[in-house]
C-alpha cells in the first residue's frame, strides 16, 4: 500500500548511452523525497554458473561485494554513482540486500536497496529472465510503477514485424500498463535549448487527462512547457483553439504555467516531429487500445516514438 502512494520509476539499463541518460531523466523528477528509483538490469539465464559455492556466496552477500563482474553489475554501480555521491551514501543512507531464486539459475534475482531518512529509496536490481522484455514486464508486476524509462532502440519494427521480433524497448512500450519514456542522446550536443517540454494533445478526454498529469510532472522538474495540437484542416482551427485555451486555463488553476501554445495543420506524426525537433522532450498520450491491438494498429504516440530523434514520453 505504501508503494502506491509514491512515484516509482523503473529505469532499465543495458549500458548504452541512451539507457544511461535515462538515469539523468529519473534524477530530475521532483519532489525527490516522494520518488523511488529502481535501476534494473536483466540478464539471460545462464546454467554455466551452477555451483553450490557460488550459490551460497550470492545468497549471503550484497551483490556489489561478490568480487565478480557479472554482466550488468558495473552498469548498476555506475548508475548509483549518478544518483548519489559515495560519501553521502555511506553516511546517510541505510542499506539492505536480498536474493531470490529464479528460473533455476544460480545467480537468480538480486537487489540492493538504499533508503534515505526522508523516505525515498534507490534500488539496484539484477534480474534473471529468458529475455530482457519479459524480465522488465515481470518487474513491473512486482512494482507497480508510475513510469518506465528505457534507452531508445536503434531500429523500430512495423506493426507486422513487431509481433514477431520487436526490439526490447518497442515491446515494453507496447505492453506496459504505465507510461514509458524512451531516452535519446542529443545529436547536436546535450540540451542546446534548455529543458523545454512539448506536450502534444488531441481533443479526446484521454489525451487531456494525460496532458495534465505530464504538465504537473514537467513543471515540478523545472521544465518550460509548450502545448501543441495538430488538426487536419483549417475548418477545425476554432475547436483546436478552444481546447488549448481550456487546457491552459485548467493548468493555471493548479499553478502550472504554460510558456506558449501552437497549432499545426497536416499529418499529426509529421507535424509533431517537426515541431519537436527544437525541444528537449516530446510527450504524447498513448493509444487507449488494448495491448494486443497496439501490435497491429499503432497510433500517433508510437509512430512519434519510432521516428523522432528526441526523447519521447508515451503517457498512459
Amino acid at each position: 500500500e505504501e508503494r502506491r502512494n509514491r512515484f516509482r520509476i523503473l529505469v532499465c539499463i543495458d549500458g548504452s548511452p541512451e539507457s544511461m541518460r535515462g538515469i539523468k531523466e529519473a534524477r530530475e523528477i521532483k519532489p525527490s523525497e516522494y520518488c523511488d528509483i529502481i535501476l534494473l538490469y536483466v540478464r539471460s539465464i545462464d546454467q554455466d554458473l551452477r555451483t553450490g559455492g557460488l550459490q551460497m556466496k550470492i545468497a549471503r552477500e550484497n551483490m556489489l561485494e561478490w568480487g565478480m563482474e557479472l554482466p550488468g553489475i558495473g552498469y548498476l554501480k555506475e548508475g548509483l554513482s549518478m544518483l548519489v555521491n559515495e560519501q553521502d551514501l555511506k553516511t546517510t543512507w541505510q542499506t539492505a540486500s536480498s536474493h531470490t531464486d529464479s528460473w533455476g539459475d544460480p545467480v537468480g534475482d538480486n537487489k540492493v536497496e538504499y533508503r534515505h531518512p526522508d523516505g525515498r529509496s534507490i534500488v539496484l536490481k539484477l534480474k534473471t529472465a529468458p529475455d530482457p522484455a519479459s524480465g522488465i514486464l515481470d518487474q513491473y508486476e512486482l512494482g507497480p510503477y508510475n513510469l518506465i524509462i528505457m534507452g531508445a532502440p536503434k531500429r523500430w519494427r512495423n506493426e507486422f514485424g513487431a509481433f514477431f521480433g520487436a526490439p526490447v524497448a518497442q515491446k515494453v512500450a507496447t505492453l506496459s500498463p504505465c507510461s514509458v519514456l524512451l531516452s535519446r542522446t542529443d545529436k547536436e550536443g546535450d540540451e542546446p535549448n534548455g529543458k523545454n517540454h512539448l506536450i502534444c494533445i488531441s481533443m479526446s478526454k484521454h489525451s487531456i487527462d494525460a496532458m495534465q498529469r505530464d504538465a504537473v510532472l514537467a513543471y515540478n522538474c523545472g521544465h518550460s512547457i509548450s502545448l501543441y495540437t495538430v488538426i487536419n484542416q483549417k475548418s477545425e482551427l476554432a475547436d483546436a483553439e478552444r481546447v488549448l485555451y481550456q487546457a491552459r486555463e485548467n493548468l493555471s488553476k493548479i499553478g502550472v504555467e504554460i510558456q506558449d501554445v501552437d497549432i499545426g495543420i497536416g499529418d499529426p506524426v509529421t507535424e509533431i516531429i517537426k515541431k519537436g525537433s527544437s525541444y528537449y522532450l516530446i510527450s504524447v498520450a498513448a493509444s487507449s487500445k488494448k495491448w494486443y491491438k497496439r501490435f497491429f494498429t499503432t497510433g500517433v504516440a508510437f509512430n512519434v516514438m519510432a521516428a523522432s530523434d528526441k526523447t519521447v514520453l508515451n503517457i498512459r
